[in-house]
């Protein structure tokens, strides 16, 4: 349409990927901390190289007006952006690409939309900023469904309302992250959720997935931030009713939060927000054995200090980011924020549960508030530029024919170090049987005072024409390998399709058929992102 474009064989704007010298030494990078020397850059494709199949469907003249079916649109909307989504994009490899996408401006076009969707018997794919990495976004394959549609809300973008009195707001499900806190800035407040994807997600993408953002402990998903939702489904509206709270059965919000556009579209939600902070401590704790930082973190998840930071990187994700002044070792980030009160006396306590385990803050505290900063920056800042910045290599590990993932879960304390160690094992033993070595990492996300969300990192370099294979048999190992140790198959990346053969193994199977039962009554003609957690009923 209008809007500045995304690249769609990448991460970010177009404009904004990476020179040709930065993918050079982004690529360097890479092949060096894998021990390989020799590698190449495929030169980058066009959009006006993409070949897509002609349309199997052709919108009616009512809503002709807000669909499109042009290449780069229908192009942009065929994959999410995990790694092979990136290769195949890369590839100009588009067998199953939407034949619509609709670019609804109010409710009552999405309800047009999905009306005409079950005229056709046309899969409809609900579609935020597109930044899945399960597979989640993508038109289902095979001849079930006469042709897709693609529904992507990016145009119900608004702040409809704040209740100053109750601290929330009712927003629009299709605002992406820096729309949605430019608009609550004025007021004085923000959501305050803040996923590594938090400029190109939307709202509804982050209630749809039960995303984990900004905040490490207390207020981690953003499961506790939904008041109540307004939801489009193919036979009718669903909204709950807004409420702080209540004990009347079942939620029908838990119904819809993680549902991942099986059951039906997010149009809006009322959400609860926090004033901005004006008062953050924060520092890097430097722990020799990886071991005594999980210690202390399980010490602080239980203490009800609630840092709003509380992530530990090993030493290998420590060097991989280039922090910690080559001082080897963990790294803890911790750090407090607050809209009422200074912060020294919930950071000098968490010290004293760090320095009891043998942590030190060689970059000292950084304490900011009412207009005044002390101490110094360092690892904390480097850390937060190297987890934004790392999505824009995306475009070059598929040049170079690198493969990389992710693989995030949770675990109770006793249960970790068999987990962690059986993890690592399993998944380094995939590495280096597909790519004959490579590196494997771990950090925390997000903590609880029952146990931590560990997040592995793995990289290693391919053989260019046979990375989706290769890619899929090192996932599947971790993915399986998180499972097998009691962990979950995702703690906050979703489900999709990538990871259902595990998700099927994690879920009770009454729960699948009451899964099933809803999606009966809400989409009957099991139109809505099919494949994605369950299969329709025949």
């Amino acid at each position: 349409m209008t809007q500045r474009r995304t690249t769609i064989w990448g991460w970010g704007f177009e404009d904004e990927q990476p020179t040709p010298e930065q993918k050079k030494n982004i690529a360097k990078g890479i092949a060096e901390s894998v021990g390989a020397s020799d590698f190449s850059l495929d030169p980058e494709p066009r959009v006006e190289d993409i070949q897509l199949r002609t349309p199997r469907l052709s919108p009616p003249e009512a809503l002709a007006n807000i669909c499109s079916i042009e290449t780069y649109d229908r192009a942009a909307h065929a994959y999410g952006k995990a790694l092979p989504d990136i290769v195949r994009a890369f590839r100009l490899d588009f067998p199953n690409p939407p034949d619509v996408v609709a670019f609804p401006r109010t409710e009552d076009d999405v309800v047009s939309v999905l009306d005409w969707c079950n005229q056709v018997g046309a899969a409809a794919i609900p579609f935020g900023g597109g930044s899945s990495v399960t597979s989640g976004v993508e038109p289902p394959t095979g001849d079930a469904y006469p042709g897709s549609v693609s529904i992507d809300l990016r145009y119900l973008d608004k702040v409809l309302e704040i209740d100053e009195s109750s601290r929330a707001a009712r927003i629009q499900a299709g605002v992406y992250g820096p729309a949605l806190e430019a608009q609550l800035k004025p007021h004085g407040y923000t959501l305050r959720h803040y996923p590594q994807s938090f400029e190109f997600s939307t709202l509804g993408g982050w209630i749809a997935t039960r995303s984990g953002g900004h905040f490490a402990t207390l207020y981690t998903h953003i499961d506790e931030l939904v008041e109540s939702t307004r939801v489009v489904t193919p036979n009718g509206i669903v909204a709950s009713r807004r409420l702080p709270g209540s004990g009347a059965g079942p939620s029908p919000d838990r119904m819809f939060i993680g549902s991942e556009g099986i059951l039906g579209i997010i149009t809006e939600a009322w959400m609860r927000l926090q004033h901005r902070p004006i008062y953050r401590a924060s520092t890097a704790v430097h722990f020799e054995k990886f071991e005594n930082g999980v210690e202390a973190i399980r010490l602080l998840s239980q203490s009800g200090l609630y840092p709003t930071n509380c992530r530990i990187l090993d030493p290998t994700e420590v060097k991989r980011n280039n922090v910690g002044n080559g001082t080897g070792g963990s790294l803890l980030m911790l750090g407090f924020e607050s809209a009422d009160h200074p912060l020294e006396a919930w950071i000098n306590r968490a010290l004293e549960c760090c320095t009891d385990l043998g942590g030190t803050t060689p970059n000292g505290v950084v304490i900011k508030g009412g207009g005044e900063t002390t101490g110094r920056g360092g690892s904390v800042g480097d850390w937060r530029n190297a987890f934004i910045r790392m999505p824009y290599a995306f475009s070059t590990m598929a040049a170079m024919g690198a493969i990389f993932d992710t693989t995030e879960s949770s675990i109770p304390w006793n249960r970790f170090h068999e987990f962690h160690a059986g993890v690592m094992r399993d998944v380094q033993s995939a590495l280096d049987e597909v790519c004959g070595g490579g590196v494997l990492s771990c950090r925390f996300t997000h903590v609880y005072p029952d146990g931590p969300a560990p997040y592995f990192t793995f990289t290693g370099m391919g053989k260019k024409g046979s990375e989706l294979e290769q890619w899929h048999e090192i996932k599947t190992a971790a993915s399986e390998a998180v499972v097998r140790y009691g962990g979950t198959v995702t703690h906050h990346h979703s489900v999709g399709r990538t990871h259902r053969p595990q998700y099927e193994k994690q879920r009770p199977d009454l729960f699948a058929s009451a899964l099933q039962a809803a999606k009966a009554a809400l989409d009957p003609q099991g139109l809505l992102n099919p494949g994605v957690l369950i299969d329709p009923r025949p």
